[in-house]
């Protein structure tokens, strides 16, 4: 996946190679007849996820109320605009005028808060001093916007989702092999799991749901989303 210099060079495989994943999104869609593709990469910047980023329309950050989020935002936030910068660069020299590239628009559309403790509808202590401190950094480091933003997540229009930590579904749906919102009593989903399971899937319906509502479609090829 090392090829991004190489395409300063105007070599074919190194354009083939970085497009790769987008050249696949865009088969199986067709196959599929998909509107939105969704990317998981990794929490890392290595040569994979950036494939993965640079064949993405819009980036989604999932971030954990923690001192680790933060940090991981400050480095995301210029890499994504060097890539972007770097890719636009690169795609003027396409030697392989047939050859289908995205964009690399990788558009920041919003952020999804995980892994956070509610009590009567809001954050514990514990999270919300660090949940405070991410619609600012979001704001600053990935929008590289300075403009007074919000105190509060949940006042942040950049705010997707906020998501619990089903910590008892977890293991269950990774030995059923199944996301955590579609086990069943034969899962070991049973008692108080049913409601937690139903929980789940509401809120990864409306996650769905939002993450729709803020992608705009696109003429040509599929919306794609990395996450």
């Amino acid at each position: 996946m090392g090829k991004l210099p190489d395409c300063l060079d105007r070599k074919p495989r190194a354009f083939r190679v970085i497009s790769a994943i987008w050249r696949i999104v865009e088969q199986v869609s067709r196959e599929a007849k998909a509107e939105i593709a969704l990317l998981d990469v990794g929490p890392n910047l290595g040569a994979l996820n950036r494939s993965a980023l640079i064949a993405a329309q819009h980036v989604v950050v999932p971030l954990a109320p923690d001192m680790y989020s933060l940090q991981g935002l400050n480095n995301l936030g210029p890499t994504l605009r060097r890539w972007r910068e770097g890719w636009s660069e690169r795609l003027s020299r396409n030697p392989v005028g047939t050859l289908s590239l995205p964009q690399g628009e990788m558009k920041p559309v919003g952020y999804v808060v995980m892994q956070h403790g509610l009590r009567d509808n809001r954050p514990v202590k514990a999270y919300k001093r660090w949940m405070d401190r991410i619609p600012r950094t979001y704001r600053e480091s990935i929008l590289d916007d300075f403009s007074t933003s919000p105190t509060e997540v949940m006042q942040d229009s950049n705010c997707l989702a906020l998501l619990k930590h089903y910590r008892s579904l977890m293991p269950l749906a990774m030995e059923a092999h199944k996301p955590m919102f579609h086990l069943r009593p034969a899962d070991g989903a049973i008692g108080a799991h049913v409601a937690a399971v139903q929980a789940c899937f509401n809120d990864f319906k409306r996650l769905a749901h939002q993450i729709e509502s803020v992608v705009t479609p696109r003429a040509r090829g599929p919306r794609t989303s990395a996450i």
